[in-house]
């Protein structure tokens, strides 16, 4: 992607952005130099970063299918970031045609990336919105016009309140979308753990705080189950992403816990 003038809108040329080195790990080509340049630093940390984005991206379709086998035929997937292969929609439209997604991000080249993925499917859209504005994002355009709040509805919280610090309270950022949840409805979430690699958690919180447009904030186990709370979680419970319900073809890591996210997907509480 060129670096020159006409980036759009609200790019700091200066800071890598979370959603571009997202796409940089799942080897995208939305994503600018300033953002390799970090994925590069983030790689001399952990060198099996892009195998950990892949096992979250797998986590991710797992979930949605799961879902959809669980009867959800809608879902909004906040912090979306810019598409890429096994998308919300895609994963969840072939299981159930119909099925209906709102995407939502801040970043404008995931928004206008999304926009154009999106513009010939009538049942899925992108809302320009953050997530840290839980009743900006309810009262959207876009969730209004293909959200109907009741039936149930599956939130998808997948490596995004990681980057919500203490302060931003993301329990009660969960708690806002849950709130407006109807019986029936989900929440599927993945989240840095500083539980078994904390030097590695601390290493890459510094370099995000330092070279990034949002800090990392990795939290323990008891802290990531915290934010199911009001959902209960399904089998296998919290744990490393590549461990939620593998693919019978899927290769079982020797050592779990170097996927340094964990993952759970719960039902609202009745």
């Amino acid at each position: 992607m060129p670096e020159s003038a006409g980036l759009p809108q609200g790019i700091d040329p200066h800071k890598a952005s979370v959603a571009r080195m997202y796409d940089a790990m799942l080897g995208g080509e939305h994503n600018f130099a300033i953002d390799r340049e970090a994925l590069a630093a983030f790689t001399a940390i952990d060198p099996q970063v892009r195998t950990l984005a892949r096992a979250n991206r797998d986590f991710l379709g797992r979930a949605v299918r799961f879902l959809v086998a669980s009867g959800i035929r809608q879902f909004i997937d906040l912090g979306s970031g810019i598409p890429t292969q096994g998308n919300v929609h895609e994963v969840a439209q072939a299981a159930s045609p119909g099925a209906r997604v709102v995407y939502v991000d801040n970043d404008p080249v995931a928004v206008a990336h999304s926009t154009s993925l999106l513009a010939d499917n009538p049942d899925a859209d992108i809302v320009d919105g953050d997530i840290r504005r839980p009743a900006d994002v309810l009262s959207s355009p876009q969730v209004r016009k293909l959200i109907d709040f009741e039936q149930p509805v599956a939130v998808l919280m997948i490596t995004i309140l990681h980057f919500v610090t203490p302060a931003e309270n993301p329990a009660g950022i969960v708690a806002a979308f849950r709130d407006e949840l109807p019986d029936g409805s989900w929440l599927a979430m993945s989240h840095a753990t500083n539980e078994d690699r904390p030097d590695t958690a601390a290493a890459v919180g510094k370099l995000y705080s330092a070279r990034a447009t949002s800090p990392v904030t990795a939290r323990s186990y008891d802290e990531i189950l915290g934010l199911f709370d009001g959902f209960d979680l399904v089998e296998p419970g919290l744990t490393y992403v590549p461990l939620w319900r593998p693919d019978p073809a899927d290769e079982i890591p020797e050592n779990p816990s170097e996927y340094w996210v964990y993952a759970g997907v719960g039902a609202k509480n009745a």
